[in-house]
């Protein structure tokens, strides 16, 4: 049995202080015992095993209580965004090999041989006990990064990877019982685990509230204050712009902030010059980096003042890390994802072995600064970070090229008020349609989630090409600004 098994510590939680507030959502409240009880009704209901499990996961209490439902009975947990188009959604949960989905909706679109379980028909049982253990490798759970092929790649991370991090980012965050945390991450993707999984295994308060996804800087920071929020964990690229709008407006975060956690893209100097200039000196700024298939934050340094270039910080206790002759960041240790599912070929050119030991191929190109922290100079592939989210535009491209106007592509980054959006230069057919740009948005938007849709679609005559012949992103960037 794991050491660090995570339902194990929600448990003892619940069990020492059971009326202790574990979930706020919108102000209704769910307690330690409450939490416990529903989720080992979840593993009840599914049984022993019950293997990769689907989650239609939104920003509820239910999703929690999914998750640590599913891990209570020895399953994986697959989350599915129920906002993107069906036919990515069948296409996860094929990749996953899910058999069954927890969903808190009616009416969905599940392929033929997957099982439907409701959520609110499962009534909690408080004599309930734990289901079944699983073993240490056994699946944690199952997650989506951008793939080459035009299809998602499943990765497959243990209950040991996960079970080793979270003690480290409960040190890191330092949070204590006291604390209440913000769910502000998409629950599909890692960074939730960030939030979710040291809180409720310290005895803290998780925090939902549809304040926090308006778009609405005032609302964000007046349901900060209402609900006496002391830890954010925020895109980088969201904190740049909250950066920009506490300067112009001359406002401040609210006192009981204590801890703003940034991470998923590179800190633009200037923001953080800005941010030190405001006064914050008594909320600690952590800017974080890791990837999904090293098990959430790898390396973190504090910002405690402006810095040029902004490091990503220096690797947590459990991480290993080499920098090899091309200066690519390579990472180890026990928070290693399997790999990818089903993908034999992926999984050895990424996860590759160095001096009897195993590694991950961030693709990061680093450097080693003062006091040996690392500085992040770019990426040795064409894979881009957009809203914190890493996509490879050859994934987009793939989409794009399956567009029947469609002649050639090719697919790039840009830079846009300290963020990073995409940009798609499009050769069209000779029979094209003749808004060709819109024709393709609408075509994206029924196959993929909204950050592979390209923000600017530029109709071209031809691409750029380099001596070698291949595809010039700079030349195609200077040629179409």
């Amino acid at each position: 049995m794991l050491k660090t098994d995570l339902v194990d510590e929600l448990t003892e939680v619940a069990e020492k202080h059971p009326g202790r507030l574990a979930i706020v959502h919108n102000g209704q409240t769910l307690s330690y015992s409450q939490l416990s009880s529903l989720a080992q009704a979840v593993a009840q209901r599914l049984g022993p095993l019950p293997g990769m499990v689907g989650t239609y996961a939104t920003h509820s209490p239910g999703t929690v209580v999914a998750l640590f439902g599913i891990w209570a009975a020895g399953g994986a947990y697959c989350p599915i965004d129920p906002a993107f188009p069906e036919e990515r959604q069948r296409a996860m949960l094929a990749a996953a090999g899910c058999n069954k989905v927890l969903a808190s909706q009616e009416g969905l679109a599940l392929p033929p041989g997957i099982e439907a379980i409701q959520l609110a028909e499962i009534q909690a049982d408080p004599e309930a006990g734990r289901v079944m253990w699983a073993a240490p490798n056994s699946p944690a759970y199952c997650l989506f990064t951008s793939g080459s092929t035009g299809e998602p790649k499943p990765v497959i991370t243990s209950r040991r990877a996960i079970g080793t991090t979270v003690p480290s980012l409960r040190e890191l965050f330092d949070i204590v019982p006291g604390d209440r945390v913000l769910q502000f991450a998409s629950l599909n993707w890692d960074t939730c685990f960030e939030e979710i999984l040291p809180t409720l295994t310290a005895g803290a308060t998780l925090v939902f509230h549809s304040e926090a996804h308006t778009g609405s800087f005032p609302r964000f920071l007046r349901m900060l204050a209402i609900e006496q929020i002391t830890v954010v964990n925020l895109p980088t690229a969201f904190w740049h712009e909250l950066v920009h709008f506490l300067t112009d407006e001359q406002a401040e975060l609210p006192p009981m902030v204590r801890l703003v956690i940034i991470g998923g893209e590179a800190v633009n100097p200037t923001r953080l010059a800005d941010w030190a200039k405001l006064p914050t000196a008594s909320i600690r700024l952590l800017n974080t980096y890791g990837c999904t298939e090293t098990t959430l934050i790898t390396h973190a340094i504090d910002l405690p003042g402006p810095i040029f270039p902004v490091p990503i910080g220096s690797p947590l206790p459990h991480v290993m890390q080499l920098i090899s002759e091309e200066s690519e960041l390579l990472i180890g240790g026990p928070s290693l994802a399997d790999g990818y599912l089903g993908r034999p070929d992926a999984t050895a050119a990424r996860f590759v072995t160095v001096h009897s030991g195993r590694f991950f191929r961030t693709g990061d190109r680093v450097s080693v600064g003062p006091g040996g922290v690392l500085l992040h100079d770019g990426r040795i592939d064409h894979q881009v970070k957009i809203r914190g989210i890493r996509v490879d535009p050859a994934e987009v491209e793939a989409q794009i090229a399956a567009h029947p106007g469609v002649s050639e592509v090719a697919v790039t980054g840009y830079t846009v008020a300290d963020h990073t959006a995409l940009v798609a230069y499009v050769v069209p057919r000779p029979h094209a349609p003749a808004k060709l740009d819109i024709d393709i948005i609408d075509f994206l938007r029924i196959r993929v989630p909204a950050h592979l849709i390209p923000s600017r679609i530029r109709i071209v005559t031809e691409l750029v090409y380099t001596t070698s012949g291949k595809v010039d992103r700079r030349g195609l960037k200077e040629a179409h600004p």
